[in-house]
C-alpha cells in the first residue's frame, strides 16, 4: 500500500475527558527531575489494535479514562506557576481535562498496512501534538489521545507532556487505564504523586512561551532543517530471544578480572553503539557518546517507589574515541557503559541536581552528545500487555517527536520472552550501511 494513503485521516470529533468524580483543586510542584524537559516535545506513543465496533470501543475508552483520571488527575490538569515563578502541575474541576480526538483513516487502510516498518513520519497524521513543546502545557492539556478508525482495527495515538512524566509513569498510566477498561472497579497500583519526596528544591525559571525554549527545539518546531540536520531514516531491528542471548553470552565469554557479568541491557547497548559507530564511518579520533536515560527510582536516597509519578530519570553519558571503540573487543565498550551506570549512584544524582539548580538549563531534545547513540524507553516496559478488553496491541512504537540522529527506543519484542525491538533513527547514509551490517544483524 502506498504510504501517502495513510495521510487521508479525517478528524471527526474533539472532546475532553475529566475525572469522573469532582476532586476540587490541587497543585504539585515540578522538581529538578522534571524541569529540564520543558524544551522537549510531547512524548508520543503509537499503539495499533485489531478490533471491530469502533464506536463502542471509543465510548469504553472514554468511560475508562474518566475513572483512571481520578487517580492520575495530574494528567487532566495544566502547567502553571506559583507566585514565585516555580513551575507546577495545577488541577481543578473547571479545567478541560484530557483532549480526545476521534478520527478515521481512508477506508482501505487496515492493520496490516500499518505493520510495515515505515518511518513514523508516514504515520504523523495518526498522532496528536506533533512538534508541540512541553512548555505549551501552560496553554493546552497535558495528555492528548487520538483514536483513529481503521478497516479492521484502530490506532491509539497518545501525546504526553514529558515535563510531567517519564516512560515508567507513562506505561503505569496506560496499564492502569487498560485495567479499568477490562472491568476492574479500581486500579491495582495507584500513583505516588508527591514529587517533592524525590527533590524539594524550588527552582524559578523565566519561561513563558515556546520562544523561550532552546534553539534546536524551536527550529524543529518551525520545521527548519539546517545543514547540520540531514534527513533521518528510521527502522525497527527485531532481535529474537536467541539473538539477544547470543549477544550477551558472546560478551560474557571472556570475563576480565574484577568485572561483573554484563547485563542484557549493557550487552545490547554495546552491540548497537559499536554498529552505529561503524555505520557512521567516524574518524578514529572523533568522539562518540553513548547516552542512556536511566530510571533513578531505586538510585535516589531514600529510594522512591516504582509507582512514583513524574520524571525520575537522568541522562548518563559515556564517551570514547571511535577508533578505540572499534579497535578493541566489545568488552571495552561494555565496560565503559557498565562503569558509567554503576557510578551514577545517589551521590552522583544529587551532585547533578545541585549543578543544574545553580545554573538551570532547559535541554533541547538533541542535547544527548556528539555522534551519540541515545537510548530511551525500556524492554522492561510491558507495552504488549496494554489490553483494554479486545486484545493486545499488534504494534507499539514511539511517535515522530524527540527524534534525532542516533536516537534509539527499546521495546520488548511482540514474540515475548527476552526478544527486543530496537527502533533507531539515523542519517540516511549511515542507516543504509547499518542495514547491511551482518555483524549487527547477527547473520553469519
Amino acid at each position: 500500500m502506498a504510504p501517502h494513503k495513510l495521510l487521508k485521516v479525517e478528524v471527526l470529533s474533539k472532546t475532553h475527558v475529566k475525572p469522573k468524580k469532582p476532586l476540587g483543586r490541587s497543585e504539585c510542584q515540578l522538581v529538578t527531575f522534571d524541569l529540564p524537559y520543558l524544551g522537549f516535545f510531547y512524548n508520543q506513543k503509537f499503539l495499533l489494535y485489531k478490533g471491530s465496533n469502533f464506536d463502542e470501543i471509543v465510548e469504553k475508552l472514554k468511560a475508562g479514562l474518566g475513572i483512571v483520571l481520578e487517580e492520575f488527575y495530574q494528567l487532566a490538569g495544566k502547567l502553571g506557576k506559583d507566585a514565585d515563578g516555580v513551575f507546577r502541575v495545577e488541577y481543578d474541576d473547571h479545567m478541560d481535562g484530557v483532549e480526545v480526538m476521534v478520527a478515521a483513516a481512508a477506508e482501505e487502510v487496515g492493520v496490516a498496512d500499518l505493520m510495515e516498518e515505515m518511518g513514523m513520519a508516514t504515520f504523523k497524521e495518526l498522532l496528536p501534538y506533533n512538534d508541540i513543546l512541553n512548555l505549551e502545557g501552560l496553554h493546552r492539556p497535558l495528555l492528548a489521545v487520538q483514536l483513529t478508525k481503521l478497516r479492521d482495527g484502530l490506532v491509539m495515538g497518545c501525546a504526553f507532556n514529558h515535563a510531567v512524566l517519564d516512560g515508567t509513569s507513562t506505561w503505569h498510566f496506560m496499564s492502569s487505564w487498560a485495567e479499568i477498561c477490562r472491568g476492574s472497579h479500581s486500579i491495582s497500583v495507584p500513583p505516588f504523586l508527591d514529587r517533592t519526596k524525590a527533590r524539594d528544591t524550588r527552582v524559578k525559571l523565566n519561561l513563558e512561551k515556546p520562544s523561550d525554549a532552546p534553539e534546536k527545539a524551536k527550529s524543529a518546531e518551525n520545521g527548519d532543517v539546517t545543514k547540520s540536520d540531514p534527513p533521518l531514516q528510521e527502522k525497527i531491528f527485531r532481535f529474537s530471544e536467541s539473538a539477544i542471548d547470543q549477544i550477551k553470552s558472546n560478551l560474557n565469554s571472556n570475563p576480565s578480572n574484577g568485572t561483573k557479568p554484563f547485563s542484557t541491557f549493557q550487552s545490547l547497548s554495546t552491540h548497537i553503539w559499536r554498529a552505529v559507530t561503524r555505520a557512521r564511518q567516524l574518524k578514529p579520533e572523533e568522539i562518540t557518546v553513548f547516552t542512556v536515560f536511566a530510571d533513578c527510582r531505586k538510585r535516589v536516597d531514600p529510594p522512591m517507589p516504582e509507582n512514583y509519578f513524574g520524571n525520575l530519570i537522568q541522562a548518563i553519558f559515556t564517551g570514547t574515541a571511535a577508533g578505540l571503540l572499534s579497535a578493541h573487543p566489545p568488552e571495552f565498550g561494555a565496560n565503559l557503559i557498565q562503569k558509567s551506570i554503576e557510578m551514577h549512584d545517589s551521590k552522583a544524582i544529587n551532585e547533578r541536581n545541585k549543578d543544574w539548580e545553580s545554573n538551570p538549563k532547559i535541554f533541547a531534545y538533541k542535547d544527548a552528545g556528539t555522534n551519540c547513540v541515545a537510548v530511551g524507553s525500556s524492554p522492561r516496559f510491558k507495552v504488549y500487555e496494554v489490553d483494554f478488553g479486545w486484545g493486545k496491541p499488534e504494534s507499539v512504537r514511539s511517535g515522530t517527536n524527540n527524534r534525532f540522529d542516533g536516537m534509539v527506543y527499546l521495546y520488548p519484542g511482540k514474540s515475548g520472552g527476552r526478544s527486543i525491538d530496537v527502533e533507531i533513527s539515523l542519517e540516511a547514509g549511515a542507516m543504509e550501511k547499518l542495514e547491511k551490517d551482518k555483524e549487527f544483524l547477527m547473520e553469519a
